[in-house]
């Protein structure tokens, strides 16, 4: 998850990146790995940007990784390949701190052959960085701040007052999962406004086949049938088929109760009957 969330902001807001990495706000466009070769390695959120004069290759890595340099020197060459006439310039993000010497790894050394690439431990960049554009904003948090929740804090007081309500739906959401690299969930529900984060592609992701999908087929089967209790049932039920598959998953009974809207006794009541019927 945090993979795509990183992809999904450096290609939705790429000159946010761009200004960042670049020291220029231009647009940067998408390039596909399948475009350098027909069997692209496979790298945890690889992010391929271009331009007419550059291409910007970006890899967030949460887990410090040993193929990480030759993951770099390979597709340098492949964009050499590809774009003989483009600069590049290669960084790799680490998200979470880490002791391991992975994460100061800068070359590729191969008997006479020489590769270098650039590093960027969020832990060490300064936080006012991260304020200066939206698109950045989910990276506050990890950055080198001595009160994480405070910094979450302002985070959102920003994200609020963001005009647009698309952006700020997936940036408010954004912030809420990269945040949970650093800091409690409950703590991130308290500070992170859930209506907010409700619209957003990231929060769509997350549920998956959860709860807010299962309320908008209910909404729209009671529709259809022009009735209202059809409307209340269809979101009844649907809140508690993805209950029952949060209990037989383990989830525990207040998280059940967090996302689906349904009373502890509801869960409780659910919960028992589950267990009965795994018994017999």
């Amino acid at each position: 998850m945090f993979d795509n969330v990183c992809k999904f902001l450096a290609e939705s807001f790429s000159a946010d990146f761009a200004t960042w990495l670049l020291g220029e706000p231009i647009t940067l466009t998408e390039l596909s790995p399948s475009e350098l070769s027909l069997e692209p390695i496979r790298a945890d959120a690889l992010i391929l940007l271009q331009s007419d004069e550059v291409v910007l290759h970006l890899e967030f890595q949460t887990i410090p990784k040993a193929d990480i340099p030759f993951r770099m020197s390979d597709y340098r060459l492949r964009v050499y390949r590809k774009f003989p006439h483009k600069r590049m310039r290669q960084v790799v993000i680490y998200l979470k701190p880490s002791d391991s010497e992975l994460v100061y790894q800068t070359e590729f050394v191969l008997e006479n052959s020489l590769h270098r690439f650039e590093v960027i431990r969020l832990w060490e960049q300064p936080t006012e960085i991260f304020f200066n554009s939206p698109g950045l904003l989910p990276f506050a948090a990890l950055s080198q701040t001595e009160d994480k929740t405070r910094t979450l804090e302002e985070a959102a007081q920003v994200i609020e007052a963001l005009k647009d309500t698309r952006i700020r739906s997936n940036i408010a959401a954004s912030t809420a999962v990269l945040a949970g690299l650093v800091l409690d969930k409950q703590l991130i529900k308290r500070i992170l406004r859930s209506d907010i984060m409700r619209e957003s592609v990231i929060y769509q992701d997350i549920l998956e086949e959860g709860l807010a999908q299962g309320i908008e087929q209910g909404i729209e089967q009671g529709i259809e049938q022009g009735i209202e209790q059809g409307i209340e049932q269809g979101i009844e039920q649907k809140a508690q088929e993805i209950a029952i598959k949060m209990i037989h998953k383990g989830i525990d009974i207040e998280t059940i109760v967090d996302f689906t809207g349904l009373t502890i006794e509801q869960v409780q009541q659910l919960h028992a009957k589950t267990l009965t019927n795994q018994a017999e």
